[in-house]
């Protein structure tokens, strides 16, 4: 769905939900913020950056600043955790001790210290977006996008899933999801924006799924 006339300003440290039907725009949204996308008119500013204006060289040391979650976790399979969220640090050349330090504490944040050594098909759903979710984190960006992080989970382990988000967004990591978990929504009492046809029709602080 393409997006029309959207004017939004999410301020740094916010945590914002972005909701509407199927179609609605949710994901073309969520790709132009890390520019999986670019809009055919008007601006993206992403962490002080025009991206409309950046060049694809560029796009890589953007990407350096911010944490994606997807829906489908895409961990490699012939790799460990600790090796899967290593990987996000050695593009931006950590050291190798840095590195492994630094994959220890994300891991412990997200409960998954004792299966490091683990391989991606030996991990439930819930481990499995865990560990995304630590990868996400372990730079530290500015900004965590997530587009449906929680689709394929069940309701206990998406509530799960989202309270280590919040954590992330309390040490001050501005956080944007796109999302269909309607008790989710509710019960945390965000920033909620609503999408529908590729414009926005609902912008509320502390907002539910619903108006």
């Amino acid at each position: 769905m393409a997006l029309n006339h959207v004017n939004l300003d999410i301020r740094k440290g916010e945590f914002v939900f972005i909701v509407g039907q199927s179609g609605a725009g949710k994901s073309t949204l969520i790709k132009l913020l890390y520019r999986e996308e670019v809009p055919t008119e008007g601006r993206v500013v992403v962490a002080g950056k025009d991206l409309t204006r950046m060049r694809r060289r560029e796009v890589p040391l953007l990407r350096r600043r911010l944490g994606v979650v997807f829906q489908d976790f895409r961990l490699l399979p012939d790799r460990t955790v600790a090796e899967n969220v290593e990987f996000a640090l050695r593009v931006t050349g950590y050291s190798g001790r840095d590195a492994k330090k630094a994959v220890a504490q994300v891991l412990a944040m997200v409960g998954l210290k004792n299966r490091l050594n683990a391989y991606p098909g030996e991990l439930s759903g819930g481990e499995q977006q865990r560990v995304a979710i630590a990868r996400s984190l372990v730079r530290n960006p500015d900004i965590l996008i997530a587009d449906e992080p929680t689709g394929n989970l069940d309701p206990d382990t998406s509530m799960e899933i989202f309270r280590l988000i919040e954590r992330a967004n309390r040490y001050g990591t501005t956080v944007v999801v796109a999302t269909h978990a309607r008790h989710i929504v509710d019960a945390m009492r965000k920033r909620v924006i609503e999408l529908r046809k590729g414009t926005v029709v609902r912008d509320v602080h502390r907002g539910a799924y619903d108006d």
